[in-house]
């Protein structure tokens, strides 16, 4: 787990829930890498956006985790404004529906 962002209103976080190969359970049928290692064939992860404001939170993972990893690597090429992060992550917010709880 990563923290990417962190203010006053968001905090976003990369979770890397394939981080550890070695606890791949047996039944999620693994490719063999060229290291002779068990890797998961597609790599689970995603992001965690929490709504400060509102107590929310959101999950991206799959073609959305994809889409916001978009803007991520945009955000390392421009190096946004604060304002733009926050405009950015407020569309995503309008999604939550999940109230945070202590985790």
């Amino acid at each position: 787990m990563n923290m990417l962002y962190d203010s006053d209103t968001f905090s976003v976080l990369h979770i890397l829930a394939n981080e550890d190969n070695d606890a791949l359970p047996s039944a999620d049928a693994p490719h063999m890498g060229s290291d002779g290692t068990a890797h998961p064939q597609m790599p689970r992860h995603g992001f965690e956006i929490v709504d400060k404001r509102s107590g929310k939170e959101l999950y991206l993972d799959g073609s959305w985790a994809e889409f916001f990893q978009i803007h991520i690597n945009d955000w390392q090429r421009t190096t946004p404004t604060q304002d733009e992060v926050e405009a950015l992550l407020d569309g995503y917010a309008t999604l939550a529906q999940n109230p945070l709880v202590v985790h």
